[in-house]
């Protein structure tokens, strides 16, 4: 078949576990994962077809086909197709360089081993032959490339507890439930291939792998279209003056030249004319020019790679440039959009402080007593003596042991509470050293924290908690477990202590828990709230701590009352609800805990740099509303100074719109002082969005925008609205988002704001977005290598990107802007001779110049200066780029190189194309030389011409360099002195002996060039192109600075005197107060720990009937399932499976 049919989307799926031959009649796909874009057979093909995609290409091979046409060229063909063939081979040769990487990483993956149930015995097979409704056997840490359903675990209960790092980037472990019917089958965790390779959720969401130009290509394509077109209108007028002129003098000389009367008249001979000037003429734009370009393009990605300070040390990986050709790209990107988990973040979190019964503990002081930061040569506090420490914790205030020591009751309830209010599970591994199992960094950190206090938890049954308590076993009763979700947004837990007391333990957000709190707490409250404010101005998440004493009967009274709301059908949530907020009242305020939520090094510092440098930064997450706006507030993105934050929650594409209008007249209505703001607003209903609206609104603003209405507000109708809304405000968070929206975020910003967008991310669920945007940047590091194979960029650390955009990205773009000005102003200076020396040559075709200096004036004698300039050239220095983010807007305004500056540069080039054709024409016209001879022969004339334009191009790339090195000069004047020596060469006696007919013209350059009437020609020619340029630019530097002209000023001032380096601003953290449960808590884990279903069998204590938890008709599972999305992957919402 030559055309394959569309694939149909599947609703269902039938499969026979362990039976390869009924499944194959289905023809699912296998499960070899490609990332790479050619094969040995598609390569030449669809590369010579990307490659032609480019204008110049094909007019350069138009161009090559006229040069073969004897009637019409006067220039040989060698002169384009040796050009052309080099060009496209290098970029053939870079394009399989990149794909091979790709191949070899996808080989890499696809050659891992997993262990598979095959003619009734396991056997090691690579994962690339794993077929749909294969048994696989997984082990603890092993790697899964597939989507499986698990039939059997042998953790109770079909249990299977998963870490996603490499999905997307979070080490939290999820937990999964075998099938009912195959859990009980065996011991070790078997799984069945569900769908494989392309057919996988990750591969559905990852979107194709896309032809990326920059806009500095696509600009080029218009260019070359332009200049083909002028030089269409170049070759009419000149066509019709060889018309002219054949009708009117060139009868005369038709004798002459044997020619029959009619042979050729004058309409057909302005014909071929026509295309031989279009051949003369196009050198305007040579083949070079892109073999030049590409080669600036290697050198840039090699800096990239080379770049140590890019370097991360703790992982041995450098930064990677994993494609040539969007480097310049880099220095253009108004948007940024990324990940969360793994790439703003370490998804660690550490214990910092803590308040207990109105005092602070965690912070250090010096020997005067005023507080002081944390340094390294501070020693934390030794907690050696207990032997199950965690060695990884530390805490720098020893007056916190030294309450525990002196058995402080408040201290102690609180960390009591600490070990015993959490999900967390408890093991041991072969060394026997305790391990926790925990369900969200957060419980991780505080249950750690007890842990190396001296309150160690030490297991759990479903009826019971066992901790010990400096040093003393003790084994509390679970009562009742009254579990978080996202509305309470906190939980307890209910104990009997072996003295038979009744305690309620309670954490979670200290604006809820406040509100349950006992009217004698009053003072202790105020006090505690200014230490959190005082924790969350550092950038720390928060818990409040309390407990309440029950009485006896009255715990009975309620159990009662919770055992009847279990068992109702009618409104169960809402009754349990209710008795949750009955017994967590009239609480005993402990304390708080502080929790520093590690984001990597220098986040902070690279937000707000690119924010300085107008770079707008949105993060799209798949967690949870509360942990996107902790981060946020965490990374500074989000502040309290901001005039308003605007949350989008609704559930229809109703809400969502009127959401969305509210938002949008809250934000006008505080900008009515802004002139004409409401009638730009009513003229932004159209699609296309105008910048002046972001001008007319002042102060900052932020959006919050979850997955839910984020589907609704990308629907056709609305999407207008929210990008509007979006792109007026300083951040926005998306969250709860699938990698799909992900991917449709970029889309929608990069179709309707003309913008240049950059993804960056660390996970699998990234891939999609990556690929989306202009430029996508893996983070290469523990989670795993998805985001990396499907990026065009990769470092290890989020900090890496300021120094990518500001220095790499800045100079990038700079030094192809300036590359490219210069090389089209010294092609037009040129070529543009060739014009006029056709008014005076009968338009008759004939080259100013012979064809040797044609053929190597853009290869030889003017390529190495510009690739110098191109590669090495810098306005300002690295530190420099850094420390003035600003610097980095006229790529995003494309002020460096757009259309104006082609023109100005075109209007420059034939300004001295005019200079280097006139002032010799008129020297010559009637002068002699020195040995009374006359200098106007043609080839006197045009080695004047050829050695003035090689000095005035080569003074114009000296005024045009910024930053000299020793390459510079070397390629400079020795591009100067190579082309003396060829001329001198090809006009000598010794290349006439050898190439007669190749080299006639004997001795010419060394006649010409030894009188003096000659220099002075080429010295008024070149004192007159370069001196308007040069008053203009010292008149322009003068009197109108640019940013850059002021620092590189001041460089040159530094030179003299190391001035002391000037410090960065601190950045201040937001003092909004935010909960440690936004962290990935999800709600659910209560109910599967007092079930005992994540629980190994053991001989629990004797309990009462009171003080067994309850066990209802509906399984943990289902209410699991029904209460929390978490537990639901949802890559793709609206597609439906059935196994």
């Amino acid at each position: 078949m030559f055309f394959s049919k569309k694939k149909l989307r599947e609703v269902e799926r039938i499969v026979k576990a362990n039976d390869r031959e009924y499944n194959e009649k289905f023809q699912y796909a296998d499960n070899r994962i490609h990332t790479s874009k050619y094969n040995i057979l598609t390569f030449l093909p669809i590369n010579l077809f990307e490659q032609f995609q480019r204008v110049a290409n094909a007019y350069f091979l138009f161009l090559l086909i006229l040069q073969l046409i004897p009637e019409i060229s006067s220039l040989t063909w060698f002169t384009t197709i040796v050009p052309l063939v080099l060009v496209i081979t290098m970029t053939a040769v870079k394009d399989a360089t990149d794909d091979y990487f790709r191949y070899k990483s996808d080989k890499q993956v696809n050659n891992r081993q997993s262990e598979v149930l095959i003619d009734s015995k396991l056997q090691n097979e690579k994962w690339m032959n794993v077929k749909v409704g294969d048994i696989i056997k997984l082990e603890n840490n092993q790697f899964v490339a597939a989507d499986l359903l698990l039939l059997s675990s042998s953790e109770p209960y079909g249990l299977c507890y998963i870490e996603t790092a490499e999905l997307d980037g979070e080490t939290n472990l999820k937990v999964r439930h075998a099938l009912s019917v195959t859990s009980e089958l065996g011991e070790d965790i078997r799984r069945l291939a569900k769908f494989d390779g392309p057919d996988t959720k990750l591969m559905q969401n990852s979107g194709k792998t896309k032809f990326k130009r920059t806009s500095i290509d696509r600009l080029m394509n218009t260019l070359v279209l332009w200049i083909f077109g002028f030089l269409i209108c170049l070759g009419i007028i000149l066509a019709i003056g060889n018309s002219i002129w054949e009708n009117q003098v060139g009868d005369q000389f038709r004798s002459f030249l044997f020619w029959n009367e009619g042979e050729k008249n004058f309409v057909f001979s302005g014909f071929l004319t026509f295309w031989s000037y279009i051949i003369i003429l196009n050198t305007v734009v040579p083949i070079s020019l892109y073999v030049s370009v590409e080669v600036i393009r290697l050198g840039h990605s090699y800096f990239i790679n080379w770049d140590q300070k890019m370097y991360y040390s703790g992982k041995a990986t450098p930064a990677a440039a994993r494609t040539t050709t969007l480097n310049e790209e880099l220095g253009q990107i108004e948007y940024v959009f990324s990940d969360k988990t793994g790439t703003l973040t370490q998804n660690i979190m550490t214990f910092k402080k803590c308040s207990i019964n109105g005092r602070i503990y965690g912070e250090v002081h010096d020997d005067l007593g005023q507080k002081t930061d944390i340094i390294k040569k501070k020693k934390p506090v030794d907690f050696s003596v207990n032997p199950q420490v965690d060695k990884t914790f530390q805490f720098f205030d020893p007056s916190l042991m030294e309450s525990i020591k002196l058995g402080d009751p408040k201290v102690h309830e609180f960390l009591r509470l600490l070990a015993l209010c959490h999900t967390v599970m408890s093991e041991e591994n072969s060394a026997g050293q305790l391990i926790y199992q925990v369900q969200s960094p957060d419980e991780g950190a505080l249950v750690t924290a007890a842990r190396n206090l001296g309150f160690i938890f030490k297991s759990r049954t479903p009826e019971t908690i066992t901790i010990e308590e400096l040093g003393t076993l003790v084994t509390y009763q679970l009562l009742a477990f009254l579990d978080f979700n996202n509305i309470r947004k906190r939980m307890s837990v209910i104990v009997r202590n072996p003295e038979g007391q009744i305690k309620l333990y309670s954490k979670g957000a200290d604006t809820i828990l406040f509100e349950k709190l006992h009217l004698s707490n009053e003072d202790l409250l105020a006090l505690t709230s200014d230490h959190i404010s005082e924790f969350a101005g550092e950038g720390l998440r928060t818990l409040a701590i309390a407990y309440r004493d029950l009485d006896d009967k009255y715990f009975k009274e309620w159990h009662k009352m919770l055992e009847d709301a279990n068992a109702a059908t009618d409104e169960r949530d809402e009754r349990i609800a209710g008795l949750y907020e009955e017994i967590e009242r009239d609480l005993m305020l402990l304390g708080a805990t502080a929790v520093e939520d590690k984001l990597q090094e220098g986040v902070i510092e690279t937000v707000l740099s690119l924010s300085l440098a107008n770079i707008k930064i949105w993060v799209l997450t798949g967690d949870k509303q509360e942990t996107a706006i902790n981060i946020g507030y965490a990374c500074n993105m989000l502040t309290d100074d901001m005039n308003e934050v605007f949350i989008i929650a609704g559930n229809t594409a109703m809400e969502v719109r009127e959401e969305l209008r509210k938002a949008k007249e809250n934000l006008f209505g505080q900008n009515r002082s802004s002139s004409n703001g409401h009638i730009v607003f009513e003229k932004k209903q159209q699609l296309e969005l105008d910048s002046i609206v972001e001008e007319t609104v002042t102060g900052d603003y932020a959006l919050i925008i979850n997955g839910h209405s984020l589907a609704h507000a990308l629907e056709s109708d609305v999407k207008n609205d929210l990008l509007e809304l979006a792109c007026m405000c300083k951040t926005v968070v998306c969250c709860r988002v699938t990698p799909l929206q992900k991917a449709q975020v970029v889309e929608l910003v990069k179709k309707h704001r003309n913008a240049v967008t950059l993804a960056i991310g660390d996970g699998a669920n990234d891939v999609s977005m990556i690929k989306s945007a202009h430029i996508g940047i893996g983070i290469s590091g523990q989670e795993g290598l998805q985001a990396v194979l499907a990026s065009d960029y990769s470092f290890a650390q989020f900090r890496y990107l300021q120094r990518l955009l500001l220095v790499h990205g800045r100079w990038s773009y700079f030094r192809m802007c300036k590359f490219l000005c210069y090389f089209f102003y010294k092609n037009f200076a040129f070529t543009f001779v060739h014009f006029w020396f056709g008014f005076f040559c009968g338009f008759s075709a004939q080259t100013v110049y012979d064809q040797w200096f044609i053929t190597l004036f853009n290869i030889v004698y003017t390529s190495l200066p510009v690739l110098a300039m191109g590669i090495f050239d810098q306005d300002v220095s690295d530190q420099n780029s850094m420390d003035f983010p600003q610097l980095y807007k006229p790529g995003q305004l494309n002020l460096l190189f757009n259309k104006r500056r082609f023109f100005i540069c075109m209007a420059h080039g034939i300004y001295t194309s005019l200079a280097l054709f006139f002032i010799p024409y008129g020297a010559f016209y009637s002068d002699a030389g020195e040995d009374g001879q006359h200098l106007a022969d043609y080839q006197s004339f045009a080695v004047t011409m050829a050695t003035s334009l090689v000095i005035v191009v080569s003074v114009q790339i000296a005024l045009d360099t910024s930053y000299w090195t020793v390459i510079n000069h070397v390629f400079i004047w020795g591009s100067v002195a190579t082309y003396f020596s060829i001329l001198l060469t090809m006009h000598s006696n010794a290349m006439f002996g050898v190439f007669p007919n190749q080299f006639p013209f004997v001795g010419n350059a060394r006649h010409s060039l030894t009188q003096k009437c000659i220099w002075l020609v080429i010295l008024l020619t070149t004192v007159v192109s370069v001196m308007p340029v040069l008053a203009f630019r010292f008149l322009k530097v003068d009197l109108f600075p640019t940013l850059s002209d002021q620092i590189r000023q001041r460089q040159k001032a530094q030179r003299k005197a190391r001035p002391l380096r000037s410090r960065r601003p601190q950045t201040r953290r937001s003092s909004s107060r935010r909960s440690g449960y936004a962290f990935a808590h999800q709600e659910g884990y209560g109910e599967l720990i007092t079930s005992g279903k994540n629980m190994r069998a053991k001989n629990p204590p004797p309990t009462s009937g009171l003080e067994k938890t309850l066990s209802n008709s509906t399984s943990w599972i289902e209410n699991l399932c029904k209460k929390t999305t978490d537990a639901v992957s949802s890559f793709n919402q609206d597609k439906t499976v059935k196994l």
